[in-house]
């Protein structure tokens, strides 16, 4: 009998049609749609913002394994999991030119003001009202990342073709040659013109920008966010932005998605993207593929190709 597992999170097409190839596939709907097959399902697949509801993971007796489709953790009880020796994957690398090539999408479609000017001339404004303000010149500004992991790191990579002088805050000073490491977050954001979040998620970063970076940056810097939403404090990210102590901000990801507050829907100084910084045909079929990849692995009694547990 092929195992049985829980899908959270769809995924492409191709990668689900393996899926039910290989194993039973139970498409979540409720924690009490699972109350007959419950004692049954060994692995879930699971998207790394949508992870595993506490309630889905305590019915789950004989799970096994989570492969997560991203690279977040963060809303995954990796606690929990370790307890339980279930094992947790992620889909690292795959995603990473994805995610910076967002990063600088969002740099170039704030500081250039791309939304606005589509609208402008969708709305046939062009030629029959005031002219659209001017945008701010991108190269050659100063560009601060928190976070140097690979998505910082390929961030920064790219900045250089702008000419932009790179400067990164992390747990600890990589030395990286190319690029100088500020320790202290508020001196990164008075030191940058644009500031990066690549950070990681989860408890130990919540917030970790907050109004004081933000201030820091001041009213002529732009705050740009392809991590996780709860990395920044939004109600005073709101605040700053309403009061002009911020230029703006580009955000792939809010504190509780899909709920995006109205200020900052309406705000002519934020552009926005629904979370969707891997959405690319290639890299959405890579991260199933090595899905699909972990969790053979696993049911072949295998190493794990990118384990995190």
């Amino acid at each position: 009998m092929k195992p049985e597992i829980l899908l959270i999170e769809p995924m492409m097409p191709e990668i689900e049609k393996q899926l039910d190839a290989a194993y039973t596939v139970h498409r979540f709907t409720s924690v009490a749609q699972l109350k007959e097959s419950a004692g049954r399902i060994r692995a879930i697949a699971t998207g790394g913002a949508t992870g595993v509801p506490e309630a889905v993971m305590d019915s789950l007796p004989a799970l096994e394994i989570i492969a997560i489709n991203g690279i977040g953790t963060d809303a995954v009880d990796l606690k929990k999991a370790r307890q339980r020796n279930i094992h947790v994957t992620t889909t690292p690398g795959v995603l990473t030119d994805d995610v910076a090539d967002m990063a600088m999408g969002l740099v170039l479609s704030l500081l250039r003001g791309l939304p606005a000017g589509d609208r402008y001339v969708r709305d046939g404004a062009w030629g029959h009202k005031p002219a659209l303000p001017l945008g701010r010149k991108v190269t050659g500004k100063k560009l601060g990342i928190i976070g140097m992991g690979r998505v910082g790191r390929a961030i920064a990579h790219r900045a250089q073709a702008f000419a932009m002088p790179v400067s990164y805050t992390d747990l600890r000073d990589f030395e990286l040659e190319d690029y100088a490491f500020v320790p202290d977050l508020p001196a990164l954001a008075r030191k940058s013109d644009i500031l990066v979040i690549a950070a990681s998620g989860g408890a130990g970063s919540r917030h970790l920008v907050n109004r004081e970076v933000m201030e820091a940056l001041g009213p002529d810097g732009f705050l740009v966010n392809v991590a996780r939403g709860s990395v920044v404090d939004e109600q005073a990210l709101v605040q700053v932005l309403d009061a002009g102590k911020l230029g703006g901000a580009a955000l792939d990801v809010f504190e509780h998605e899909p709920d995006v507050p109205a200020a900052l829907r309406h705000c002519e100084r934020a552009v926005l993207q629904p979370h969707r910084a891997s959405a690319t045909v290639e890299t959405r079929l890579a991260m199933g593929e090595l899905v699909v990849k972990n969790l053979a692995a696993h049911f072949a009694d295998e190493s794990l190709l990118t384990a995190v547990i």
